[in-house]
């Protein structure tokens, strides 16, 4: 189930807070996305076919709650980008990001210990 950039921008206001009503996603994300209520409950209905989220009946609205996480929503992400980018192969990733952003001493430090604890798993 691909989620795209808006929906994800739905999702994480969900994310943050849940349940929620189309009304009240629109105050939180509108103004910045320049979105109108009709844009986010077209969101919703797409995330409701994806079954990412759950909507339950609140008098004369629905209240939204996700049903997709924000953890496997990352993870599908990442291994789409990896695929998609990289052959699927992590070891490009970092030399892709050395190359183009210094890595800080924290990062190498935080890649070794990394590196060695998948080593010590094999």
């Amino acid at each position: 189930m691909a989620i795209s950039e808006a929906e994800a921008v739905v999702m994480d206001v969900l994310w943050r807070e849940a349940p929620l009503s189309a009304e009240e996603i629109l105050a939180e994300v509108g103004p910045a996305q320049n979105w109108q209520e009709g844009t986010v409950k077209s969101l919703l209905n797409r995330l409701l076919r994806k079954t990412a989220v759950h909507a339950e009946r609140d008098g004369r609205r629905y209240l939204y709650t996700p049903l997709l996480t924000r953890e496997n929503y990352v993870q599908q992400e990442s291994k789409g980008l990896l695929d998609r980018l990289f052959g699927g192969r992590v070891a490009p990733l970092v030399a892709h990001f050395s190359e183009q952003r210094k890595l800080s001493k924290k990062d190498i430090a935080e890649l070794r210990k990394l590196l060695q604890e998948l080593d010590d798993e094999h």
